[in-house]
């Protein structure tokens, strides 16, 4: 008896570490579960070694695309083109081998420049994993095989219009609804059924056209809302699909990064001289109201993405470099421009990780407002052409880098 409840124990030990491994290493969607780009990892390195941290594997064959990865019950899902089609992929999480793969819809350049590939994030929901295509492909796949239990497509099905490269947004998932912003005159923000694909509702007072930033869900002023940046407005939409507040914003050519929300604060950046803006948020009478707090171009970011670390706010500006910005003024702590280039982030326990979109350097800096402060770097090999796009993602104590054809599992655990 003694033995047989030893080895229960055992067996309850292993579950549980088991368990704990696989939530730390949850990473389900696009920007992580929170959509803040914050991995809660710790007992990280915080200094590389000369060469950089060690490669784990390398998996192959992902095809051509910038779709970054997601990371859900020790699977790996993202999506490429190959040939004349545009797939969906999974692969296990320990050595990168391949799982499954299902085409979602047609591979291609959608806009000028031939970026070929998806650029949207696969969106992890229990046993559903969802997926956006460049052309508006909309489908809810099973993770366990890929296969489909529904598609909708977000130009023929909802009059939804084509944004110049074509869709970028990775779907949030809220409860029962899955939830994007196909644009048009219909309306700009849609709610189907997770489950069925069914529209549940379709913002009536919301009409903009689509761009390139993802919904972000939130509670402001106690009033649960979902929070889109657009190239003409930054919008608060109530759980019914209501038009809870609208700050008009002017964008340039491409906005891309997802708005960053503290409290009943909003903080958008974009770039192409155009820069970054605080919005704050009030609601008087039941109505909300949309202040602006500033806009400046302190940090003018075209797509690499803005994280924000207690009250500072870290991204690449395109005239500045990197770059350290108090969050509630505005003002800037610290650039440096002669470091790593151009490019995205992530953070990780008191570090950021940096990731240059053209010439394949990585690097890892302290999160601090004292200064640029480097503690490592390496080359990513094989680095891909024309932009390494993929944001970096760190999770199960693993930093993840996807580059069109492949992804580059590294161990970065003290």
């Amino acid at each position: 008896m003694r033995n047989a409840n030893r080895s229960y124990s055992v067996c309850v030990l292993v579950m549980v570490l088991f368990t704990s491994l696989t939530v730390s290493a949850d990473w389900n969607q696009w920007r992580g579960p929170d959509r803040d780009a914050l991995s809660k990892e710790t007992g990280l390195l915080k200094q590389w070694p000369e060469e950089g941290p060690p490669l784990i594997w390398k998996a192959t064959g992902l095809g051509k695309g910038f779709s970054g990865i997601s990371i859900s019950a020790n699977r790996i899902y993202t999506m490429g083109d190959e040939g004349s089609d545009c797939y969906a992929h999974a692969y296990n999480l320990a050595d990168g081998k391949h799982i499954w793969s299902t085409k979602i819809g047609k591979a291609g350049a959608p806009g000028w420049g031939n970026f070929e590939g998806p650029r949207s994030t696969p969106t992890v929901d229990d046993e559903m994993v969802y997926v956006i295509g460049q052309y508006g492909e909309i489908l809810c796949l099973k993770t366990s095989d890929g296969s489909k239990i529904w598609a909708k497509h977000l130009v023929e099905d909802f009059s939804g219009e084509l944004p110049e490269w074509g869709y970028s947004e990775s779907a949030l998932i809220d409860g029962e609804k899955v939830l994007c912003t196909p644009g048009g005159s219909k309306g700009a923000i849609i709610a189907l059924n997770k489950k069925t694909g069914q529209t549940i509702w379709r913002t009536e007072d919301f009409k903009d056209p689509a761009h390139y930033s993802s919904l972000v869900c939130c509670e402001i002023e106690g009033v649960k809302q979902y929070v889109q940046l657009t190239a003409e407005s930054v919008v608060g939409i109530g759980t019914d699909g209501s038009l809870l507040w609208r700050a008009e914003r002017k964008g340039r050519t491409a906005v891309i990064p997802t708005p960053v929300v503290k409290e009943n604060k909003v903080y958008v950046t974009s770039g192409y001289n155009v820069g970054c803006n605080l919005f704050e948020i009030s609601k008087s009478d039941g109505k909300f109201n949309a202040n602006e707090v500033y806009s400046n171009r302190t940090i003018a970011n075209q797509h690499g993405g803005a994280i924000l670390i207690g009250d500072h706010v870290y991204s690449y500006c395109d005239a500045k470099g990197w770059v350290c910005q108090q969050f509630d003024t505005g003002d800037i702590k610290w650039a440096e421009k002669s470091q790593v280039g151009k490019g995205s982030l992530t953070y990780a326990d008191n570090c950021l990780y940096l990731r240059a979109e053209s010439d394949g350097t990585v690097a890892l800096i302290e999160a601090t407002t004292d200064g640029y402060k480097e503690k490592g770097r390496f080359i990513q090999p094989e680095f891909g052409k024309p932009k390494t796009w993929p944001h970096p993602i760190v999770a199960g104590k693993k930093l993840y880098l996807r580059d069109q054809d492949v992804l580059l599992c590294y161990d970065v655990s003290e």
